[in-house]
């Protein structure tokens, strides 16, 4: 199968689908540079690398979204909070394997993040 191929069979998966598929292709890729790396950089990259589960990201896009429309229950207020919560603990974890892996390659925490090609985040 070509990589168009593949790449074409992506866009008919669905969210979960997609966000499975991403997951199988960092752990493989994560496997082989297990080969190069050694396994503590390469346990550290899975955390780097795993995102936002699809299903929790989807009902916190659509809670914030009644918040917005000011159409949010008292419950559901709640259960953003709890999203909430949760995203913020994936976020500092990743930014503490990031930390970890800086530490153990000896540079700097944005050197580390422009070799792996990850933006920083801005809220201005």
């Amino acid at each position: 199968m070509s990589l168009d191929e593949l790449i074409q069979a992506a866009h008919q998966l669905d969210e979960t689908d997609l966000e499975q598929l991403l997951h199988q292709i960092v752990v493989l890729r994560a496997s082989r540079k297990t080969q190069v790396l050694p396994e503590e950089e390469a346990q550290l990259l899975l955390k780097i690398n795993q995102g936002v589960p699809a299903d929790l990201r989807t009902r916190y896009q659509s809670l914030r979204q009644k918040r917005e429309a000011e159409t949010l229950t008292d419950e559901e207020y709640d259960t953003l909070i709890q999203l909430s919560n949760q995203i913020e603990q994936i976020g500092a974890q990743r930014l503490e394997a990031l930390a970890s892996l800086a530490q153990l390659r000896q540079v700097s925490l944005l050197d580390l993040m422009e070799t792996l090609g990850i933006q920083p985040v801005s809220y201005v």
